[in-house]
């Protein structure tokens, strides 16, 4: 299958999944209900759920059973964006190109939209009636994870900062949970655990590069693209790949590591060529 199709179809699948499992924006509490609706079909590329199944179906995995599971990794990453952009955090106007839900529904809102879909996740998750991939994905978001990588970004602002502190802050603040979402569809597929690891090696390699991408296209990306202000990591003093060891040094770091993550992917039978064309696709953001 062409990649651009097959990225489509998976976004088409998980987006109305998405819809099915949140509550009705006219269900009360409408407020509520229509924030979360509004954050999460607010845009993305839908990178963890797409993850979840891909390798979910490389190991073997047959029908839905990962659609609860991808959904619940979507909203966990939603909900960090939104407390992400609150003003006690990084302040950010504009998410995805369109207004970040505390200017939409306030700041009170935005706290109980985020806490809500958060809830939600673990419902969903629930759902798989595998405990090993609840507690993947715990694992990926609290203090040793995603929660515990936001905290040293908010310690290093306005700091000099070293280049394994930067690893750090990226590893947990956004590779965690990308390594679960690839841990979680394979752990639900039933992979052995040679195939296991491989893939959770290839999550972590994606993880990391596709943060220090990100780090690239705030100083060189498109805002229409990015959809958010351009240059907002160093207006924010934030510790990036590239205030550290350089653009040039960043980028080569980065299509290294998606060629690491690339190399691991040889014990796959099926759909090995997902997970390269993704690892591409991340570096090719660059343009």
């Amino acid at each position: 299958m062409d990649f651009g199709k097959y990225i489509k179809r998976k976004r088409e699948i998980v987006n109305q999944a998405l819809d099915r499992c949140l509550p009705d924006e006219n269900k009360e509490p409408k407020s509520l209900h229509q924030a979360m609706r509004y954050s999460v079909f607010a845009g993305g590329k839908r990178f963890r759920p797409i993850l979840a199944i891909a390798s979910f179906e490389a190991v073997g995995g047959k029908g839905k059973a990962i659609l609860p599971v991808a959904c619940a990794i979507e909203m966990i990453h939603t909900y960090s964006l939104i407390h992400d952009d609150l003003p006690c955090m990084d302040d950010d106007d504009l998410r995805r190109g369109k207004p970040t839900l505390h200017k939409v529904y306030g700041d009170g809102m935005a706290v109980l939209a985020g806490d809500a879909l958060h809830a939600l996740a673990f419902e969903l998750l629930l759902q798989s009636k595998n405990p090993q991939v609840v507690y993947e994905v715990a694992k990926a978001i609290g203090t040793e994870g995603m929660i515990g990588g936001q905290v040293k970004d908010l310690e290093a602002e306005g700091k000099k900062v070293s280049l394994k502190q930067v690893e750090y802050i990226h590893t947990h603040k956004t590779g965690k949970l990308l390594r679960a979402s690839v841990r979680a569809g394979a752990i639900l597929g039933g992979a052995d655990k040679a195939t296991l690891s491989a893939l959770s090696s290839y999550g972590e390699k994606f993880g990391l590069a596709f943060q220090i991408v990100d780090d690239i296209l705030d100083v060189v990306g498109k805002e229409e693209v990015i959809g958010k202000k351009k240059g907002s990591d160093k207006a924010n003093s934030k510790a990036t790949y590239p205030e550290v060891i350089g653009l040039e040094e960043s980028k080569n770091l980065a299509k290294d590591l998606l060629t690491q993550a690339k190399n691991r992917l040889r014990v796959l039978k099926n759909e090995k060529w997902v997970f390269e064309k993704l690892a591409d696709y991340v570096y090719e953001r660059i343009g």
